[in-house]
């Protein structure tokens, strides 16, 4: 009797608009009410099913898409992430349109989603590791490149890559970097500083005309390790995929020739790539190495543009080393977000 009294004089003067379960019983109500009994709901949305399935074989079949009209197919690659979006939309929409034809089709894009990008909802960052790398495009347009510096310095690797340097403002970063890192190399527009001895210092060629990649033997304390720092060309959108398109392809199967042939068991690239891990016209590169992102990192780890981030083409790549963990450092000056990763280079022998 007591509890009754108490539930009584409680509810006493609440109307049931206001109780949250009534008003959940309405929302569940008004959704799904028109559909018991309404043999419409497998005939309504077929619109909606078709557009499903075909977001799903988008995202199955990406690396079908060709690359002969407008690079199409690498640009559908280097924005796959986002194609998930649409996901919400056609269930928000097959839920209004109350088909469940619709909804049932929509599994199919989620499902498939998931299998390509869920790994990287997960946190998979570890703890230990002995050498910390960075890498920045540093925007040759950049207003400070100081400032720029010793940001990136402040993250604490122990090596850095910088590419689109500016031959003008080599100095400044030279300056600005000179405390912290006691050996550095430029090799055209790209630079490796770094705490530990440089040795075997030389451009690589990526069939460019000028310098924009290179190769440095890092002496770190357990032992020898091959960085490369590269700049791959950036994609233009034209019809019969335009001369920067192919030149970054030609560049990517470049890089990937020198890495194969590199004579050290543990090797390292740093740079802007101008491409994602799903592109396939950097197969020449991922095929050999991963990504310390896709490794050890948290999320996608989007890197570009600063301003809102929409594609990881700033990258961070291994063999023959075993990835701690992998982040995103704060925006600079420039128009990438630097990235940065902990490496265990023990648990890889030598």
């Amino acid at each position: 009797m007591a509890q009754q009294a108490y539930a009584t004089e409680t509810d006493e003067g609440v109307s049931d608009d206001e109780r949250p379960g009534s008003r959940l019983h309405r929302l569940t109500g008004r959704l799904l009410g028109g559909w018991r009994g309404d043999p419409r709901i497998w005939r309504r949305g077929i619109v909606l099913a078709v557009l499903a399935l075909l977001l799903a074989l988008v995202m199955l079949l990406h690396s079908r898409i060709p690359n002969t009209v407008g690079n199409l197919g690498s640009l559908t690659e280097t924005f796959l992430p986002w194609f998930g979006l649409l996901v919400p939309v056609l269930l928000v929409l097959g839920l209004v349109r109350r088909s469940a034809t619709a909804l049932i089709a929509v599994l199919l894009p989620a499902i498939v989603w998931l299998n390509l990008f869920g790994g990287l909802l997960t946190d998979k960052a570890g703890t230990g590791g002995d050498l910390v790398v960075a890498t920045h495009n540093v925007n040759a347009d950049n207003t400070d490149p100081s400032g720029t510096a010793r940001a990136v310095a402040a993250s604490g690797a122990d090596v850095l890559a910088l590419e689109e340097l500016k031959a003008s403002e080599v100095g400044t970063y030279e300056k600005a970097l000179a405390s912290t890192y006691a050996y550095h190399s430029v090799q055209g527009t790209v630079g490796l500083w770094s705490k530990y001895p440089l040795s075997s210092v030389a451009a690589v060629d990526i069939k460019l005309g000028w310098t924009r990649a290179m190769r440095a033997t890092v002496a770190t304390p357990s032992g020898d390790v091959a960085v490369y720092v590269a700049h791959l060309p950036s994609v233009r959108v034209k019809m019969n995929a335009g001369f920067t398109a192919r030149q970054r392809d030609k560049s990517a199967d470049a890089l990937g020739e020198a890495i194969a042939d590199e004579k050290l068991d543990r090797k390292i690239l740093l740079g802007d790539l101008n491409g994602t891990m799903n592109d396939r016209a950097l197969n020449a590169v991922t095929s050999q190495m991963r990504s310390t992102q896709g490794a050890a990192g948290s999320g996608f780890g989007f890197s570009w543009p600063a301003s809102f981030p929409m594609a990881r083409i700033d990258q961070i790549m291994v063999q023959g080393v075993d990835p701690v963990s992998s982040w995103t450092l704060p925006a600079t000056g420039s128009d990438h977000l630097p990235v940065a990763a902990r490496v265990d280079l023990a648990a890889s022998g030598s």
